[in-house]
């Protein structure tokens, strides 16, 4: 066991370091648990390093929240899927475009035939669980996720869930929009690029 003991100026440097990189007090303790920092000096001394998560979301799993009173319909699987933005775009079909819109039936059809990676609620599920994730490009938008769909238990009207940037405060939630509305360039299709 190390003999050390931090001086004003040493603990003042780590404080800066923190503040720095956005640490909160719940993270540092955390830190402090078991034996994480010994691990980090392995990678000081060149010993080890640090590789990025791999973002791996099971495309299969049944569970996704489903609205409430609402049952799934549809739900295409895909297996994994590492979430990599850069692999990730955002599909108007052309009836969206040029301030045009279409009803959502008619849209889940034309998504269904353009041969593309249609992502499901499990994505957008593990997205709301990591929002760091989802790009900034997004805010704005009401990205949906057509690889779920659902039927309303009651009314039997079917809807697809979506991922929606509250400005209010400042964080990302989900909604559903029913299929018998109207879809313009403010709701795209979360897709995987060609």
């Amino acid at each position: 066991m190390s003999n050390l003991m931090l001086d004003v100026d040493q603990a003042g440097e780590l404080k800066a370091a923190f503040r720095r990189g956005n640490w909160t007090n719940k993270e540092i303790k955390k830190l402090c648990e078991g034996d994480i920092l010994a691990k980090v000096r392995e990678v000081v001394l060149g010993y080890a390093s640090i590789a990025g998560a791999d973002h791996a979301v099971d495309c299969n799993a049944l569970n996704f929240s489903a609205p409430q009173g609402h049952v799934v319909e549809e739900h295409r699987s895909d297996d994994s899927f590492v979430w990599d933005p850069s692999k990730v775009e955002l599909f108007y079909a052309d009836g969206q475009k040029n301030g045009k819109s279409l009803d959502g039936v008619t849209l889940k059809w034309e998504l269904k035939g353009t041969g593309k990676t249609i992502l499901n609620a499990n994505v957008l599920d593990y997205l709301l669980d990591h929002p760091h994730l989802i790009p900034d490009e997004w805010k704005g938008k009401y990205v949906c996720f057509w690889g779920t769909t659902y039927r309303n238990v009651k009314r039997g009207d079917l809807c697809v869930r979506g991922l929606l940037w509250h400005s209010d405060n400042e964080s990302w939630g989900a909604s559903i929009t029913w299929l018998d509305e109207e879809f313009d360039g403010n709701f795209p299709a979360a897709v995987c690029k060609s």
